[in-house]
């Protein structure tokens, strides 16, 4: 105990440093992450079906070409427009991977199965230099 009080900036950088190293097993995606090369694979060969849970304003501002803007705060209300899809894989993307993992999640307990969190966001697929649509209109 004399050691802990004689070194407490030691001990909390060691507690800080493990709780840091913990942090990523903890915030595990709910869905299967892929970047914008693997969402754009999918969207090809498999027609993967592609979920902007973002704001309708951030969706305006750019999204993902044919993307369909459900907002998370609205997803549980409107998850009947998804049934269609239940079967397609589904792509779910946000600003940078946060919300669509909190989607994806809520997805896999109203049954869908083939989900997909694009890791990094929409932020990730521009960074990718991949093309994105503006406009306010939902497909």
């Amino acid at each position: 105990m004399e050691f802990i009080n004689q070194n407490i900036l030691l001990v909390s950088l060691v507690a800080v440093s493990g709780l840091s190293l913990l942090w990523p097993m903890v915030m595990r995606p709910s869905g299967n992450s892929v970047g914008p090369a693997e969402a754009t694979q999918l969207i090809n060969r498999e027609d993967a079906v592609i979920l902007d849970v973002r704001e309708s304003t951030e969706y305006a501002a750019g999204h993902l070409p044919e993307a369909k803007n459900i907002p998370g705060s609205a997803l549980a209300g409107r998850i009947g427009e998804l049934g269609k899809f239940k079967d397609k894989p589904i792509i779910v993307c946000c600003a940078s991977g946060m919300r669509s993992n909190k989607a994806c999640g809520d997805l896999k307990k109203q049954g869908f199965e083939k989900l997909y969190n694009l890791s990094g966001g929409v932020d990730a697929w521009v960074g990718a230099g991949y093309p994105i649509k503006k406009g306010a209109k939902s497909k």
